[in-house]
């Protein structure tokens, strides 16, 4: 698989202030997917603006022709596999087949208690991402279902006529422990990791041999279950990894990044689009000549 480069458009830009404009540039910078964060707030973002991820998606499908269009990630925190089934339907509809679902199990912070629930443990968030992942897939490849799960259930659910790419959309699973990489090796079509956070402020050396470790879960999981691993995408979400502060520095930079993670089986690298005044600050010109160049340097 060739290395693709793709961004992360984080939802806190006002749609006539700005936020139009990073959709449209993403597609005339030749990005193959521009993402979002599907989270109700986030992180150091939570007291200032930040927009939902379905609606602006649903209008950024419809400023733009070419540009794939996903979230990275959503997760059960607060959502129903039935409605979101719809939302994703939908979405996919608006953008003539354009949507990559980016899903993950979610984690604790605001997202996990915004509708008055208890924070859930590792062991149930695991087991409900279990049950959602599944389930959502039938929903999106059946035209009606029942089901009655442990969590999450589905009283002849209606999904039609269906996605616009077949058998449904694409899901790209963010997963790192055991199961997760099973779903994502069983129902992914591309698989996602943001790195290791036990080394996050480590060394790049270290990261590079933690996420090697990933890779090759998800190879064993695969090979598990008889499916090649050519057949899988293998997304890293940039800018948390140690080298999250140097990488955008210089175009030079980047590719020696991507270069070595490329080594590792890595076919999508996705790095943020800069937001002044936050972890995510970089060079707008250094960004866009990555997005422009740094791939023909890479050969890819």
């Amino acid at each position: 698989m060739s290395l693709r480069l793709s961004t992360v458009i984080l939802p806190v830009r006002p749609w006539h202030e700005g936020g139009r404009d990073q959709w449209e540039r993403a597609e005339r910078l030749g990005f193959h997917t521009a993402y979002t964060y599907d989270h109700l707030t986030w992180r150091t973002f939570r007291d200032g603006p930040w927009y939902a991820a379905v609606p602006t998606l649903t209008a950024a499908a419809a400023v733009t022709d070419r540009l794939r269009l996903g979230t990275l990630v959503t997760s059960p925190n607060f959502r129903h596999p039935v409605t979101l089934a719809k939302d994703l339907m939908t979405l996919d509809d608006v953008s003539g087949g354009r949507i990559t679902l980016g899903i993950g199990a979610g984690g604790n912070g605001f997202d996990a208690v915004a509708l008055g629930q208890e924070e859930w443990s590792p062991r149930e968030r695991a087991d409900r991402f279990a049950e959602f992942v599944p389930l959502l897939d039938r929903l999106l490849t059946e035209s009606s279902l029942t089901h009655h799960g442990t969590f999450y259930s589905a009283v002849e659910a209606r999904s039609i006529p269906g996605c616009v790419q077949r058998p449904r959309l694409p899901f790209a699973v963010a997963a790192t422990g055991p199961r997760g990489v099973k779903l994502a090796a069983s129902h992914g079509q591309a698989w996602v990791t943001a790195g290791d956070p036990k080394v996050f402020e480590g060394t790049p050396e270290q990261s590079l041999e933690a996420l090697r470790v990933q890779v090759g879960k998800l190879e064993k999981a695969l090979a598990e279950i008889g499916r090649e691993s050519d057949t899988i995408e293998k997304v890293l979400l940039t800018g948390f990894t140690p080298e999250r502060s140097t990488m955008l520095e210089s175009v030079d930079a980047f590719v020696d990044f991507a270069g070595r993670h490329r080594e590792l089986g890595f076919t999508e690298i996705v790095i943020h689009a800069p937001i002044p005044d936050s972890d995510f600050a970089a060079d707008e010109n250094v960004f866009e000549r990555i997005a422009t160049e740094a791939l023909a340097q890479l050969g890819a």
